[in-house]
């Protein structure tokens, strides 16, 4: 039987340079593994549950690391830790928001080596997937979390086109509250798409969690400074404090003025496959005063069209407390 104590044999590419990169990514297309900081990437291959031809490690192009701010507002390399998000001053100071989603991130060390653009496109963490069943997702016919003894305590209430799994990024609500702008190069140039764009659903592409093709890298995430300085809240709720993955996370983005809010964008987390923006609570709160009346009032919207799985029931009053709490604070 084979060892899995240790990694299948593979090419290694360790390229300085963007165009060495994408040079390399479109040679191996599906068959080559982006790496940044490998968090998501080294227990796929160590348990076979997924292969690949050669690893791309971008971690030496320091091309994409950094935060630098622009004049249409901050751009941050998609490299980047997320310590250093989390303690940028630059991001404390006018993008709170994201900071603050980034230090809560999984552990320290996990922070130390994990970057933004492997959190944002990581893959979903459904263990019927991970072990490596034959599920929708893999290519088979079954979801084996959405049957009567399926195990779906942290699966999706919204969105569960043959596929129950929810999105585990804390980032990714932020930065679709943030209406961050994703940087996508491949050989053939250049191409953007909103946060929101970014990540897909299952019913759009039930083998893959973002936008991203075949010989794409993720090199970038553009903040507009039209949100900058804005009243942020962000809260993550998880088993535990440190490691976990959210059971629900919420950040929300609001303009206001004089107390009444101008307007606003609420995102909830790991309640589906990609982070839900709450339109219709949205559009129910604006102009109203920013307080506990209002919110309130609308705590309920946020769960409109939810269904409950036999196990994650829970999230619904969750995901409304915290929508509220975001609203009221």
């Amino acid at each position: 039987m084979p060892s899995y104590d240790v990694m299948p044999n593979m090419e290694l590419y360790q390229p300085v340079r963007v165009e060495d990169a994408l040079d390399i990514a479109s040679r191996y297309a599906d068959r080559g593994w982006l790496v940044g900081g490998g968090q998501d990437t080294y227990g796929w291959l160590k348990d076979r549950a997924k292969s690949a031809d050669a690893l791309i490690d971008l971690s030496a192009i320091d091309e994409l690391r950094g935060i630098r701010e622009t004049s249409d507002g901050v751009e941050i390399g998609a490299l980047t830790t997320l310590t250093e998000i989390a303690e940028s001053g630059l991001l404390k100071q006018r993008f709170s928001l994201l900071a603050e989603a980034a230090s809560v991130v999984a552990s320290p060390q996990i922070r130390n080596i994990g970057t933004l653009g492997g959190n944002v496109s990581q893959d979903v963490r459904c263990w019927y997937y991970r072990r490596g069943l034959s599920c929708y997702r893999a290519g088979g016919n079954l979801c084996y979390a959405d049957t009567p003894q399926g195990m779906n305590r942290e699966h999706s209430l919204f969105e569960t086109s043959r596929c129950v799994a929810a999105g585990a990024s804390d980032t990714a609500p932020a930065l679709v509250a943030l209406d961050a702008t994703m940087v996508l190069r491949s050989a053939d140039g250049e191409r953007t798409l909103s946060a929101e764009e970014y990540f897909v659903g299952p019913a759009v592409d039930i083998e893959n969690t973002t936008a991203l093709r075949s010989g794409e890298i993720l090199t970038a995430v553009r903040l507009p400074k039209a949100w900058a300085n804005a009243s942020f809240y962000y809260e993550k709720v998880a088993d535990r404090n440190v490691w976990d993955f959210s059971l629900v996370n919420v950040a929300a983005a609001f303009r206001i003025a004089d107390g009444t809010i101008q307007e606003s964008r609420v995102v909830c987390g790991a309640v589906q496959a990609t982070p839900r923006r709450l339109q219709n609570v949205e559009q129910a709160i604006r102009g109203k005063a920013k307080g506990a009346v209002t919110a309130a009032s609308v705590a309920g919207m946020a769960s409109a069209g939810a269904r409950a799985l036999a196990h994650n029931g829970f999230k619904i009053p969750l995901m409304e407390n915290l929508v509220k709490r975001a609203i009221s604070a």
